[in-house]
This record gives C-alpha cells, sequence and structure tokens, in this order.
C-alpha cells in the first residue's frame, strides 16, 4: 500500500482463522445471555476504520472506499461495502463489531467484541513501514488488553475471562510481508537476506510467537488465515505479469508459505493439547478467479477501482477508474477482494472441506460449541 501499494493483506492474504460458538455467557444482571463476542486483529483485509485515527497513508476514509456500504459512506474499511468480520458476524448473528479506537466503543457495545485490525502491517514489525504510523500485532494485543482491563470494570474479571474464552477470534496476517516487505523493491533488504524458503520458514517462527501470545490473552477459537493467490490480484498482475499470467515469484511464496501455516497450526494445537486454532486456507478455494463467468464476475484481473494496466496502479481515489457494478468484478482496488468476492470466501470458512479449513470449518465448530453449552 505504499504509493502504489495498498496494504497487503489486501493481497487477499485472505485465508482467515476463526472459531465461533454460538454459546451463551452470563454477563451482567440485566444480560442474562448473549452471542459469542468477536476480536478481530490482523491488516487490511480486516481494519473496519482503526487506521482513520492514525496518521498513516494507509487508509481508506475517502470515497469511493464504502461506496455500496449501508451509509453508502467510506468507514475505513479496505472494501466497496462489507469487508470479512462484518461478513462473518453476518453469518453467526452478531452486530458488527466497531474499531477499538472508536469513541462508540463504551458499555454494552463493548460486550460485541473489538477489531483491533490495522492496515499494512505484518507478521514482522519492519513489515509497512513505509506506511508510517499503523498498530503493529504486539501493539493491537496491548490493546486487547486495555480492552480486558476495561470490560472487567463492566462485568467483572471472571465473567471477562469466560468472555474472551468463549469468543471467535480472526486473525490474518502474511500477505504484507511479502508484497509489503520482500518484493516491496527489487533487492530489499529481506530479498538478500533470505531465500523464499528461507523466508517464508522465519514468517511462521514469528507467526507461532503471536499465536501462542494470543492464547495466552485468552483466546481459545481462533480463525487464522493464509494469504491467498498474491500474484494474481491485479497490483501484482499491473507490476509484474507479462503476458496476463499471475506474478510467478509471489505465487511461489504462497506456495511455500501457507502449508507451512497450516503445519504449524496443527502443531500448536497438539502441543496446547487443545484445538485453539483453525488453519483458514479459504483463499485457495477461489475458482472464482480461474472461473470468474461460472460465479457471475465479467473479470477477476482488472479491479473495479484503480488506474493503469488491470487498474492495478496506485491507489483507488475519486479520480481512479470506477467500476458501474461492482458486484461483477471479484476486485475492488489494486489489492483487496469485492463484497461479494468476500462472501464467497466466507462461505467456504463456513462450509469448507478439510482442504480450505484445518481441523474445521466454521459451521462444525458453531455445531460442536453449541453442544458444549
Amino acid at each position: 500500500m505504499s504509493p502504489p501499494r495498498v496494504c497487503s493483506g489486501a493481497t487477499m492474504a485472505v485465508a482467515l482463522v476463526l472459531m465461533v460458538a454460538m454459546s451463551t455467557v452470563i454477563l451482567a444482571p440485566h444480560q442474562t445471555e448473549a452471542a459469542r463476542a468477536f476480536f478481530v486483529f490482523g491488516d487490511s483485509l480486516v481494519d473496519n476504520g482503526n487506521n482513520n485515527y492514525l496518521a498513516t497513508t494507509a487508509r481508506a476514509d475517502s470515497p469511493p472506499y464504502g461506496i455500496d456500504f449501508p451509509t453508502h459512506h467510506p468507514t475505513g474499511r479496505f472494501s466497496n461495502g462489507l469487508n470479512l468480520p462484518d461478513l462473518i458476524s453476518e453469518q453467526i448473528g452478531s452486530e458488527l463489531v466497531l474499531p477499538y479506537l472508536s469513541s462508540e466503543l463504551t458499555g454494552q457495545k463493548m460486550l460485541i467484541g473489538a477489531n483491533f485490525a490495522s492496515a499494512g502491517i505484518g507478521i514482522l514489525n519492519d513489515t509497512g513501514v513505509q506506511f508510517i504510523n499503523i498498530i503493529r500485532i504486539f501493539s493491537q494485543f496491548e490493546m486487547f488488553q486495555q480492552y480486558q482491563q476495561r470490560v472487567s470494570a463492566l462485568i467483572g474479571a471472571a465473567q471477562v475471562k469466560r468472555l474472551v474464552n468463549d469468543a471467535l477470534v480472526l486473525i490474518t496476517l502474511g500477505g504484507n510481508d511479502f508484497v509489503n516487505n520482500y518484493f516491496l523493491v527489487p533487492f530489499s533488504a529481506r530479498s538478500r537476506q533470505y531465500s523464499i524458503p528461507q523466508y517464508s520458514q522465519y514468517l511462521i517462527s514469528e507467526y507461532r510467537k503471536i499465536l501462542l501470545r494470543l492464547f495466552e490473552l485468552g483466546g481459545r477459537r481462533v480463525l487464522v488465515t493464509g494469504t491467498g493467490p498474491l500474484g494474481c490480484v491485479p497490483a501484482a498482475m499491473a507490476q509484474r505479469s507479462r503476458n496476463g499470467e499471475c506474478a510467478p515469484e509471489l505465487q511461489r511464496a504462497a506456495a511455500i508459505f501457507n502449508p507451512l501455516l497450516v503445519q504449524m497450526v496443527q502443531g500448536l494445537n497438539a502441543q496446547l493439547g487443545t484445538d485453539a486454532f483453525v488453519a483458514a486456507n479459504a483463499f485457495a478455494n477461489v475458482e472464482f478467479l480461474s472461473n470468474p463467468r461460472k460465479y457471475g464476475f465479467v473479470t477477476s484481473k482488472v479491479a473495479c477501482c484503480g488506474q493503469g494496466p488491470y487498474n492495478g496502479l496506485g491507489l483507488c481515489t475519486p479520480l481512479s477508474n470506477l467500476c458501474s457494478n461492482r458486484d461483477v468484478y471479484a476486485f475492488w482496488d489494486p489489492f483487496h477482494p469485492s463484497e461479494r468476492a468476500n462472501r464467497l470466501i466466507v462461505q467456504t470458512i463456513i462450509t469448507g472441506s478439510s482442504k480450505y479449513m484445518s481441523p474445521m470449518n466454521l459451521s462444525t465448530i458453531m455445531a460442536m460449541d453449541s453442544g458444549n453449552n
């Protein structure tokens, strides 16, 4: 997302990880039960407005972002409408969670959960430095701790622990570590330091530390997404494709990273003795990229909003080319899927086979957890 790059999480790294359970929890004397809370961490694929409050170039707070959102105004989501967390909330029957930095996140609204994500971040702290002010993942976790302290004042420490342990959590990281770090410029520092397989292993080792910290903070049903087809987004097509094919080096990076992520998640669950983490490689199930017309898209290569080849250069702005019907474009901007494409991705998260959701999909989690309550 730097000048010509807008958040690589946007890269549709969208293979997500979550967990859900429609369990009921005793929260307060006048609220005997509530839908499971939902917490979101990560990058631009899941940021719903935190970066609006920061001095950063990684923002989506101007038109035409939000053109198809219920208010028809930009909200900070890198989407024409709803994004992945919104659509997951919709599926589990919950209200949309607010960004943690929003002044509206007070009182009973806090019991719904919170979104801590910040566009531009990655697994590594040196990812996204060009965006200056962004909330890196361990800072998101510090905010999560603050959240727990604030809610404790409302309902007590014991109930907060239960609220968090029973919650659904989504974390989306990794795409920016390639697009806005390793491949950001030719001969980047990281590309001189590591080969793609070495770098992928390094990212996985650091991601494991992140997930362990999330477990320490109470996460017990966590959806962890993969990166998606990094080389097929319009930005990669515009800058790296020669004959209309997906950029091979970025595709190779995703093909190495995603299986390592699944293996790491499986090993971590085995070590912890519980299936706390779900590897969501939902964006690998993207037949709509290879066969867009079957799914009602006119293209999976050209972004709805942008400029240059494939509308893949620069940012989506009021001066950009803008398609008239967002529902027939798989990509909204050079990096991010359209709301309609996001809906297809969320459907895989809910009902996808073990090929895409390991060890289980969201509907299985919901059924299992409701049976335990």
